[in-house]
């Protein structure tokens, strides 16, 4: 039996045990993000970033079109957060009422390029290379739920290229799929995302030209928390620290621009 002294050094252990436990078992967090394809290599650099910051935080990422994300988001897909190739598309899931419009911050800016693999073949003329009768199949992503697809429609609209390229044209769910289309031969050329030409798989693979932001509406990648990670902390610090000078550095480096605060 233990003397009255030591009992309420035991009585104290135990309250102190007892609320350490459920402590511990809430530390680790997890935080399920749902990005544009476009970011699809920059993510990985940026998840791996935050992780050293946030090391508690378990990161699961999943990527494709905008239009498609904000569909799944809709439905019920568990997100948290939502990064969208333009702000229309995170517009538009907060307007639905699937993510909170004050959480909603531009954190970079997409730039397109037109890529071939193909040898001997000039990209650096929209218009001539879209005309180019060695191009006979030019991959574009869906213009109607990938903002990179849409920039695309835009630049050739504006060059007054477009009925010459809609024959020719190899269109992809995602900027993803019409990137693959490129690399693997299956099309001659194609609108892509700089980011994706200057990743670590295919950086010096084949030959790209940036096309013209004054063609196309501006690629803001906007950022948005859905109703599902309203509640997640994890959620607000991972998009606090998209505006972080680690993270800005990450964007940067694989081609994007940063917005001005």
């Amino acid at each position: 039996m233990p003397s009255r002294e030591l009992r309420p050094r035991l009585l104290l252990a135990a309250a102190a045990a007892f609320h350490i436990a459920p402590l511990q078992a809430t530390a680790a967090q997890a935080l399920s993000v749902a990005a544009a394809a476009n970011l699809g290599f920059a993510l990985k650099a940026l998840d791996e970033e935050y992780s050293k910051e946030q090391p508690d935080v378990t990161v699961t990422a999943s990527t494709a079109a905008s239009g498609d994300l904000v569909a799944q988001i809709e439905h019920g897909a568990p997100y948290d957060v939502f990064l969208s190739a333009d702000v229309h598309f995170a517009q538009v899931l907060a307007k639905s009422g699937a993510a909170d419009p004050k959480s909603m911050t531009v954190f970079a800016i997409g730039r397109l390029v037109l890529w071939t693999t193909k040898p001997g073949l000039a990209v650096d003329d929209v218009a001539a290379t879209v005309r180019d009768p060695r191009v006979m199949r030019l991959a574009i992503a869906n213009t109607e739920t990938a903002p990179y697809g849409r920039a695309a429609h835009q630049a050739m609209e504006k060059l007054g290229a477009w009925a010459d390229a809609q024959p020719k044209l190899v269109v992809g769910e995602s900027i993803s799929q019409a990137t693959q289309f490129v690399e693997t031969g299956n099309a001659d050329a194609g609108f892509v995302a700089l980011s994706v030409v200057l990743s670590p798989k295919l950086r010096g693979k084949g030959t790209w030209s940036e096309v013209s932001p004054s063609l196309y509406d501006p690629l803001e990648q906007g950022a948005v928390i859905t109703l599902h990670g309203a509640q997640n902390p994890a959620a607000q610090s991972f998009l606090a620290f998209l505006h972080g000078d680690a993270a800005r550095k990450i964007l940067q480096d694989f081609g994007y621009r940063i917005p001005r605060p």
